[in-house]
Parts: C-alpha cells; sequence; structure tokens
C-alpha cells in the first residue's frame, strides 16, 4: 500500500500550520535528471564555498546543529513517504538489485517555520526489520536524532553536489532562483543500509558558529576534503 504526502505546490503551504502528516494522498513526481554526486574527495577545498563548507563536510548530526544553532524552533515537515524504485544512483549506492523498491521519504527540516534543508532519504527493505523496523513509522520525527543514537552506526564518506534550484530532485514548493549544495552519504547499523541525501535551501543561512566537540563521527569522513591544488 502506498502512503504518501504530498510533493507539490500546496505541501509546504501548510508547514507553518500543520505539524502532522500532510493528508493528500499523491502519487510522487518522476524525477527525470538526477544531480550529478560526486565523491567528496574530489573537491578541492577552492571549489567548496567557504561559508558552507563546513556545513557540507561536518559528519555530526544535521539535525543537532540546526538545533544548537539557536535561530528558531526546529522541525520536520514530512512531505512524501512511499514505496517506489530509488534512483539508480542511489540503487547502486546501496547496492541494491534492479528494480527493487524502497521506503523513500522526503522531508524539511524547518527553522522558525522556514524550510532550510531538504532531506531524502532511501530505507531498502531489507533494513527495515528488527532493531530498525521503527522507521518505517518515523511522522515528523527527525531521522537524524535516531541514527546518531545508535554507538555501533557508521557514516561513509559524503558526495556532494551542486545543483539548479530548479532540479526536479526538489519539491517544486521547494525549488527557488538560486542554485542549491547537497550532500548525500550511506549510513550502515548492524550491517543495515540506507541513505539520507541534504539539500541547503535559500532560506538557509550558513552560520559560522563553532562546531560542539561531543559528536562522536567528526573527523572520520570530513579529514577526507582534498586541499586546493596549488
Amino acid at each position: 500500500m502506498l502512503q504518501c504526502g504530498q510533493r507539490g505546490v500546496s505541501a509546504l503551504a501548510t508547514c507553518s500550520k500543520d505539524t502532522g502528516p500532510l493528508p493528500y494522498p499523491h502519487i510522487h513526481p518522476r524525477i527525470e535528471a538526477e544531480p550529478r554526486w560526486r565523491p567528496m574527495a574530489r573537491y578541492s577545498s577552492a571549489e567548496l564555498p567557504q561559508d558552507y563548507r563546513s556545513w557540507l563536510i561536518d559528519d555530526g548530526s544535521l539535525t543537532g546543529r540546526l538545533i544548537e544553532s539557536g535561530r528558531g524552533e526546529f522541525r520536520v515537515q514530512r512531505l512524501y513517504q512511499g514505496w517506489q524504485v530509488p534512483l539508480p544512483s542511489e540503487c547502486k549506492l546501496l547496492s541494491l538489485p534492479h528494480r527493487q523498491v524502497s521506503l523513500v521519504r522526503e522531508v524539511a527540516l524547518l527553522l522558525a517555520d522556514r524550510p532550510v534543508v531538504f532531506a531524502r532519504s532511501v530505507f531498502p527493505v531489507s533494513s527495515l526489520s528488527g532493531s530498525l523496523a521503527h522507521l518505517r513509522r518515523l511522522q515528523n520525527t527527525s531521522l537524524g536524532a535516531i541514527l546518531f543514537r545508535h554507538p555501533g552506526m557508521h557514516r561513509c564518506p559524503f558526495e556532494l553536489v551542486r545543483m539548479p534550484g530548479n532540479s526536479d530532485y526538489l519539491p517544486l514548493a521547494l525549488q527557488q532562483a538560486e542554485p542549491a549544495w547537497g550532500r548525500r552519504s550511506r549510513f550502515e547499523i548492524a550491517g543495515k543500509r540506507l541513505m539520507v541525501s541534504e539539500v541547503f535551501l535559500q532560506q538557509f543561512t550558513p552560520w559560522t558558529a563553532t562546531l560542539s566537540v561531543h559528536r562522536t563521527q567528526r573527523g572520520k569522513v570530513s579529514a577526507a576534503i582534498v586541499p586546493p591544488t596549488q
């Protein structure tokens, strides 16, 4: 059974008022052109905008960092959730067989009722069992708040992209005039895999607050960034 929220224009129209799942069932629009993700190690420091760099390569919890920013109340608005075949590059990243369906979830991360990040998660069927079965029922709960509580969680190196603001990877309601930087990575927990991508939207301000040191995963991924070419 397909369970989904709305991905179109009116999805965000309810964000400032509706904290529950969006009530309008819609089929997920097809993504015709995938963003051209590249491994983080193929970027030099000079290629990444200085103000965004620390956010793009920070391998701690983005949810935690947004909350720590003090820029207003944080919450998650689910835009879509349903079973579908992931994008080709997502299947490759997760080592999924051709045409195998997965649970796809798309949300907006909001601060002070403004969408600042779009996040897309892909959960293979085989990963939604045992201790991770509850991930089927996240509703408007932050996935990051759950993943980073698992002591054995491993986050693989990021892939990054600078996509057009009107990319159909973004829901129509979140498309914008300016290009958007995004990142994605594979998480592994007890042999189970899932993928999370995060796109920083136009209303996101890359605050330069000092990073906290308590996140146990920091430094293992971000150390892979390549210095600028001399």
